[in-house]
């Protein structure tokens, strides 16, 4: 299954959340390389390496990159994984969601991690206003790319996104939501007429409906 469409833009909000003085940084689904190359030009002196599961993508982004390894990262020996150590920065633009298990592989990391370290994603909402719509009508059908991209594994939320890197060893002490289409009044009102009939928050559960994505960053604990 063909993984997302590589392109020539980055996340500004991810670049954003990335640590400016970190000397080595492992992406892991680095695409083309845009990321790294928008890295490079704030740090020329670090040591970037992409993991990139397509072939054809891992040419594209040796331009950008001091290392490419063609392979998924669950897939990894213990002696790959090590040669990649140490490591001030992981990066998962729109990736741990591809993973069938995140939960092992943030743990994996954080077994590793120094108390310096950090790890910077960007990860799709699947509690945005569209989703509950689509849900709502029995519209519930994979697409190349978005929220239900068919190369998605795994769906998380807010609150489950927080958990996730809670139960595996980390903080989470930046991060902000991306939005990008606002719903309609009408809409929100739904979604809080939703949370108050199962006795939840009407206004987080609005709140949470409007971001398509967040990015955090989350250091060991």
């Amino acid at each position: 299954m063909k993984q997302t469409p590589a392109h020539d833009n980055y996340n500004p909000d991810l670049l954003a959340l990335i640590p400016k003085d970190s000397k080595r940084l492992v992406e892991v689904g680095c695409s083309s390389g845009a990321l790294a190359k928008a890295f490079k030009q704030i740090n020329q002196a670090c040591h970037y390496t992409g993991i990139e599961i397509d072939a054809g993508y891992t040419e594209l982004s040796r331009h950008h990159c001091d290392a490419v390894l063609n392979a998924s990262i669950e897939d990894l020996s213990q002696a790959s994984f090590n040669a990649l150590l140490p490591v001030d920065c992981w990066i998962f633009g729109d990736t741990l969601e591809h993973l069938n298990d995140p939960w092992s592989m943030l743990t994996r990391i954080r077994d590793q991690a120094s108390s310096e370290s950090s790890i910077v994603a960007c990860i799709p909402n699947s509690q945005h206003w569209s989703l509950q719509a689509r849900l709502n009508c029995g519209q519930f059908r994979y697409e190349d790319v978005g929220l239900l991209d068919r190369t998605h594994l795994r769906f998380f939320t807010r609150t489950t996104m927080i958990e996730m890197f809670e139960s595996t060893g980390f903080r989470i002490v930046e991060g902000k939501p991306r939005v990008f289409e606002q719903p309609t009044i009408e809409v929100l009102e739904a979604v809080k007429m939703m949370a108050i009939a199962i006795g939840a928050d009407p206004d987080q559960a609005a709140n949470d409906a409007i971001p398509l994505q967040y990015v955090i960053r989350a250091v060991p604990v």
